[in-house]
């Protein structure tokens, strides 16, 4: 028996270190590997459909791939490239005006409701020690700070970040051809029944897309519906403004109301009372509407993760892995949520069945 323990201990120990090299080869391409993730997720779906057209793995993740590059990777870039310029542009623009005091007199502006506002609060505190110009000019140089070190970071990595481009690319390919593979092959070691593994991943499946397609795509449709809305009645930096709506109506409680709704009330305070009534109007009744409207078609039957804990894992992904993480945190919660469905049938196997799907060994396949 002692045998047969030391052989076991050794056993666990050597595997352990050779999970450790593993992970020491795969981590230095963490990122394009995640990203590959990501758009499989995403286009998953669609590679299916393709699939089951053609009847062949290898050209429809081929097919995919190209897909991706001219009708996804393509305009990302390109609007990346806009946004870092209109983004310099526009905070160029706020230096401009804060040197020559047109900032001031943008300030000084006299709003009735606002002034009534600052007099409730003057018997709680003192509204005359807040410095706007102060406070306006941190974020500028805050701004354009992480703006320039983006850039430079960009320039100077440049063949790093063709090299992960194409890197990714390449694991997108595999990981649709073979990605069904691999899946069953974690199947296979999981602690579980047959049919409690199939449904921990269609439940991870479910929450996954709920996430990604309830979450990310609505984002970006607003995003874009925003940007276009913005370029029409001539707001500067559009694409910058698109982008700063998408990031805002990822975030569960928040949205795009908070970029169209002061940009229609500056316009009406500047004497553009017309543009900036279609600002507030169009953002209303269309863009914000599409959360109610899109949204339910996307994950209609899917289990969405809780919008607190959405909110906690997009800004914690955000801090961990910068603009991955608006799509890894999500993921990364998804499995966390199935890991403790995972302990609840071990716990109480009975339960197993009053949470199963219809037909879950079918739809995980």
């Amino acid at each position: 028996m002692k045998r047969e323990y030391l052989l076991i201990s050794l056993f666990s120990l050597i595997t352990a270190v050779f999970f450790y090299l593993f992970y020491q080869l795969i981590i230095p391409f963490f990122i394009p590997i995640c990203w590959a993730a990501v758009f499989v997720i995403i286009f998953y779906p669609l590679y299916e459909k393709i699939r089951m057209r053609l009847k062949s793995k290898a050209l429809a993740s081929l097919i995919m791939c190209i897909f991706m590059i001219v009708i996804v990777i393509g305009p990302i870039t390109y609007i990346f490239v806009a946004l870092v310029q209109e983004a310099a542009d526009a905070v160029s623009k706020v230096n401009v005006m804060y040197r020559t005091g047109q900032l001031d007199n943008i300030l000084s502006i006299n709003v009735p409701w606002l002034d009534a506002f600052k007099q409730k609060l003057e018997p709680y505190y003192d509204v005359s020690q807040i410095n706007l110009n102060a406070i306006i000019r941190d974020s500028i140089d805050k701004i354009s700070g992480a703006i320039l070190i983006q850039t430079s970071w960009l320039i100077a990595n440049a063949t790093k970040t063709i090299f992960y481009f194409f890197l990714m690319i390449f694991t997108t390919y595999y990981f649709f051809k073979d990605g069904e593979l691999l899946v069953n092959k974690v199947k296979r070691i999981m602690p579980l029944t047959p049919s409690q593994t199939n449904l921990t991943f269609y439940q991870l499946r479910e929450v996954t897309q709920a996430t990604m397609y309830g979450g990310v795509v609505v984002a970006l449709i607003q995003g874009l519906l925003g940007g276009i809305l913005f370029a029409a009645v001539g707001i500067p930096s559009a694409v910058f403004w698109g982008a700063i709506m998408a990031f805002l109506s990822i975030l569960p409680l928040v949205g795009a109301f908070i970029v169209y709704l002061p940009a229609g009330i500056i316009l009406m305070l500047g004497g553009s009372y017309i543009s900036g009534l279609v600002v507030i109007a169009v953002g209303m009744l269309v863009i914000s509407q599409i959360d109610n409207v899109i949204r339910p078609y996307l994950i209609s039957g899917k289990t969405s993760l809780h919008p607190l804990l959405l909110f906690f894992t997009i800004m914690g992904g955000i801090y961990l892995y910068g603009l991955l993480g608006i799509v890894l945190g999500p993921l990364i919660a998804a499995a966390f949520v199935t890991l403790l469905k995972i302990l609840e049938f071990k716990l109480h196997p009975s339960a197993t069945n009053d949470l199963a799907e219809p037909d879950v060994e079918g739809e995980s396949n």
